[in-house]
């Protein structure tokens, strides 16, 4: 069966990037973009880094907030697997940070101690 190009673009979908509206600086910022680069530069030259891995961070947020849903409706099986996904996702991160030695060794997640976590 032959398939032209332009059927291949409709079975594939269309998905891409979006582009911001404006590429200007916003007029309430007083900082030029090249001191931000700057300031980012030194301090990462001094060794400072983020106190918490924000991917991490993140994920284990969207855990607390699907397992909060769950506690309310306790039927929602797709929230269940989506839960479970997210979770999966937490645990194969935490072990790539740890052979990375950013994470310690002893590092674990807890469903129950997450909320403390994020809080």
């Amino acid at each position: 069966m032959f398939i032209s190009s332009l059927e291949i673009n409709h079975i594939k979908g269309i998905a891409q990037s979006a582009l911001p509206y404006r590429r200007s600086v916003p007029t309430w910022l007083k900082i030029a973009s090249e001191e931000v680069k700057d300031h980012i530069m030194k301090l990462g030259k001094k060794g400072l880094t983020p106190s918490q891995i924000e991917d991490l961070y993140y994920l284990i947020k969207k855990a607390v907030a699907i397992r909060k849903h769950l506690e309310r409706s306790r039927k929602d099986k797709d929230g269940k697997f989506r839960l479970i996904l997210v979770e999966s996702r937490i645990h194969r991160l935490a072990r790539y940070y740890k052979k990375k030695n950013v994470l310690a060794a002893n590092w674990k997640y807890e469903s129950s101690t997450a909320s403390a976590l994020v809080a």
